[in-house]
């Protein structure tokens, strides 16, 4: 990335820099020593979107005290900014007490040190580098005069010594001048430039739209469209689908608001009609007049399309409210997916599931369900996922007697509360407990959960009600990472509480180094309620590590996220991936090697290498382009339009239709972001 050097300019100059520079500034360092900001100004600047570098230089070419630098550089720190450069000359208090603040406020620490008269011997630089570590740099900057190329060269051979992402090292004058470019080459998270070249901060620095062409050429960077308006993320099936069905099975007619179509809602409507509620649309709404006090039917046949969450929430409802065998039909990948441990859950409850066929080998769609659902007391695994478990909540309540399940190994631990949530506000109510190790009982992390026990009552009835369905974030994860990769992205429709699972990718972001704003919209649509608009911007990353074993649907995109952030990323669940709409896990390394990413799984853990955008612009390693599949997967054909951002020729995708299983209106929204 390219970092902008301001100084000498104040407050409304620097904002409106920020705001509606064309080309637009990706980042800034803001010299606190060299423009005119109170602590209020100061304040104010450093809750831009914009990542920001706060700077305040006493030694070499700066001005003022410590005292007042600290001063200048906490308040920064407190109020946003992305890193904090701190000189070593710094009195070692301060940097502590700065370190501290860093660590408090989610700042990256730099530690800087300038050599304006020359370039020190090999020995000199290599001390200096181990100084900017021990002094608390999580990030060390080394500038200096370069008097010859043997100065810039000798210099640039610090980076031998660091990973990629540790260290911002490039020369001044004439000589170092194309080491401010090359120093992305060797793995350098940013560099910086000059607003024009009237003023460089130094010499040899680069005007910003010199550098900014020579860097990306005519590469376009992802969401600043004209209108500059917020993409409305569609609504969460994992929500719409529970509603739906609970719904279905309400007395009374229930409206369902903020609906949008996709392949697997539509499949839920369709059941719903299937099993004789009575749906209505008008644009977003639905109206849902449901079974109630329905007489059970003796047998029945229900198509769930391709969706799985249908299929296993369906299951045990279908023996709730059918006396007699029940088929379940399904297509497209559905039937290549088994369903693992279905039978041995239904079992305790009086349910057989058989192939409807009579294949042997794993129990799979077509399915016949026999026998009605009897309510009792169970343990039962939750290694193969969350859903057929949501499907036995659902189900249960309608049982004449109460009934407790307990769960053990619970995986997606997060949709069995999306289906307590949604059941409450249908009038059913099911008791929960959690339970864990020593680090769960201090922190309730659902990583840490060991085993859940529900506890339902009998005799419950569904009642109407007024749902609203809230954006999705598994959608929404796409767009956010293209937009901290490759630009900035703007999404509007989410619920920043929600118990999605996939709200995660918030905290991978993080882990990574975005940085996400949260605003009100400024005029939502006539009849609904204000919602907030979520924002990331393009900044310099690093590797993570995550474990998605609660929102495996995260993989893909996330993976691609890790081949483009620097360093060795880390991620768990890949064992949960083999059952998805693909076999998940072996087509994300499929493409990823086709791509010349390194990527490799060991059990239930896959690890990624990865590099910058820029890192692989200056190294000619872009992502590989050409024809690439889907795997007939809705997750990676969205996960592929991503990375087709940092490919060195276009992607081209064999199925993109099975995009409309989740998300139909994905390209369209894509577009209106390029």
């Amino acid at each position: 990335m390219i970092c902008v050097s301001i100084q000498h300019h104040g407050l409304q100059d620097i904002q409106c820099l920020l705001e509606s520079s064309n080309p637009a500034i990706q980042m800034a360092e803001i010299r606190l020593d060299r423009c005119d900001l109170s602590s209020d100004d100061i304040a104010s600047l450093f809750m831009a979107d914009t990542p920001l570098v706060a700077t305040c230089r006493v030694a070499g070419d700066g001005s003022g005290t410590w005292e007042e630098a600290e001063e200048k550089l906490a308040a920064a720190i407190k109020n946003g900014a992305a890193f904090v450069d701190v000189e070593i000359e710094a009195p070692k208090e301060m940097g502590k007490r700065l370190r501290k603040l860093c660590n408090e406020y989610g700042t990256t620490m730099i530690r800087s040190c300038h050599f304006f008269d020359g370039t020190p011997d090999s020995e000199e630089l290599t001390i200096t580098l181990e100084k900017c570590k021990r002094y608390g740099g999580e990030i060390a900057k080394i500038v200096a005069k370069a008097n010859s190329k043997e100065d810039s060269e000798r210099l640039m051979s610090l980076y031998n010594w660091v990973g990629p992402g540790e260290l911002i090292a490039f020369a001044m004058g004439a000589n170092g001048r194309d080491s401010r470019m090359s120093c992305l080459r060797y793995g350098a998270p940013f560099t910086y430039a000059a607003l024009s070249e009237n003023e460089a901060a130094a010499e040899g620095q680069w005007a910003y739209s010199e550098m900014l062409s020579a860097l990306y050429g005519s590469r376009k960077s992802f969401g600043y469209t004209s209108e500059d308006l917020p993409l409305a993320m569609p609504a969460s099936k994992s929500f719409a689908q529970r509603a739906i069905i609970a719904a279905a099975l309400a007395e009374g007619t229930s409206h369902i608001n903020g609906y949008s179509p996709c392949g697997d809602s539509e499949a839920a409507l369709n059941v719903a009609q299937n099993i004789g509620a009575t749906v209505e649309r008008n644009g977003n709404k639905l109206s849902i007049k449901g079974l109630g006090g329905y007489d059970r039917q003796v047998e029945g046949s229900i198509s769930v399309n391709e969706s799985g969450l249908l299929t296993r929430l369906m299951i045990p409802i279908s023996a709730a409210i059918f006396d007699g065998n029940v088929e379940i039909n399904g297509a497209g990948t559905l039937l290549k997916r088994p369903l693992k441990g279905a039978a041995e859950i239904m079992a305790p409850f009086g349910v057989l599931l058989s192939p409807l066929s009579g294949a042997k080998g794993d129990l799979k769609v077509p399915l016949a369900v026999k026998g009605s659902l009897l309510p009792g007391k169970a343990d039962i695994s939750g290694i193969d996922g969350s859903q057929l478990i949501s499907g036995l909540l659902m189900a249960l309540p309608l049982c004449k007697a109460d009934s407790e399940v307990h769960v053990r190994d619970p995986k997606s631990i997060p949709y069995m509360f999306i289906t307590l949530d949604v059941l409450k506000k249908f009038g059913i109510h099911i008791s929960s407990e959690m339970e864990g190790d020593e680090e769960f009982a201090e922190t309730k992390d659902w990583a840490h959960c060991t085993g859940i026990t529900f506890k339902i009552k009998g005799g419950q009835r569904y009642k109407a009600a007024d749902f609203s369905i809230e954006g999705d974030w598994s959608a929404a994860a796409n767009f956010l990472v293209a937009g901290v990769l490759f630009g900035k992205a703007s999404l509007s429709g989410l619920d920043m509480h929600s118990l999605q699972a996939d709200i995660s990718i918030i905290d991978i972001l993080t882990e990574a180094g975005a940085r996400l704003s949260e605003t009100e919209e400024r005029e939502p649509d006539e009849g609904q309620e204000t919602t907030a608009v979520l924002t990331v911007q393009k900044t310099p990353l690093r590797a993570f590590g995550t474990d998605l074993n609660n929102c495996p649907d995260l993989f893909p995109i996330v993976a691609i996220l890790a081949a483009l952030c620097n360093g060795r990323s880390t991620i768990f669940g890949f064992k949960r991936l083999a059952s998805k709409e693909s076999d998940r896990g072996e087509a994300i390394l499929k493409t990823l090697s086709k791509m010349g990413v390194e990527a490799e799984s060991f059990g239930d853990r896959m690890t990624i290498s990865g590099y910058s955008l820029e890192y692989r612009l200056t190294n000619d390693c872009l992502l590989q382009g050409g024809k690439y599949s889907s795997f007939h997967d809705h997750r990676m054909a969205m996960a592929l339009k991503v990375a087709s951002l940092a490919a060195d020729s276009p992607i081209e995708i064999d199925d993109t239709d099975c995009i409309a299983k989740s998300f139909p209106a994905f390209l369209e929204t894509w577009k209106q972001a390029q």
